[in-house]
């Protein structure tokens, strides 16, 4: 329960992360939150839409749990020119292209959908679970504690990262 969470620094990182992506997706408009810098970099609304994309299928993954992605229909609501798995590990310049949004709040209303889903379960994890398996593609195969580290820390790089191109595009319209 709720006491578990408190006393680990892992699971605490969640909740405070909460929000994190809304002022980078929320400043700049299609103009500047959709195209990438140049073109062999990511943008403001693929950055967001893949840490997202990357939570929600690592911790739907870890848990049994089916994504929001497809069971709340942001898949269709995103419509992008992609398989409906995909969250966009290895995306080429021009799979990054196909990632546009016309409203912040479609980028910013899948990450609460997901970061909710995350919570949820992530407010039920004892000490003990965390030494659960949950990936054997791997050598030494992923805890579950691994697991949730590598998701706290795509999802605060990726972060940084579409902050730091808003603070570009927006020092170059001032």
């Amino acid at each position: 329960g709720g006491g578990a969470h408190a006393c680990h620094p892992l699971l605490d990182g969640h909740p405070r992360h909460r929000g994190s992506p809304h002022p980078a997706v929320e400043g700049p408009g299609p103009h500047a939150r959709n195209p990438p810098p140049s073109p062999a970099a990511n943008s403001i609304a693929w950055l967001v839409w893949h840490l997202t994309r990357i939570q929600a299928d690592h911790v739907a993954d870890a848990f049994g749990l089916d994504q929001v992605w497809l069971t709340q229909g942001w898949e269709k609501r995103f419509g992008l020119d992609l398989p409906p798995r995909d969250h966009g590990y290895g995306h080429t310049a021009a799979q990054v292209a196909k990632v546009t949004v016309d409203s912040p709040d479609l980028l910013t209303g899948y990450y609460d959908a997901v970061h909710e889903q995350s919570l949820g379960v992530l407010r039920e994890v004892a000490a003990k679970d965390l030494e659960r398996i949950v990936d054997e593609r791997w050598d030494p195969p992923v805890s579950l504690g691994v697991r949730l580290v590598s998701v706290l820390a795509d999802d605060l790089e990726h972060v940084g990262q579409a902050a730091y191109l808003r603070g570009l595009i927006q020092s170059a319209a001032a």
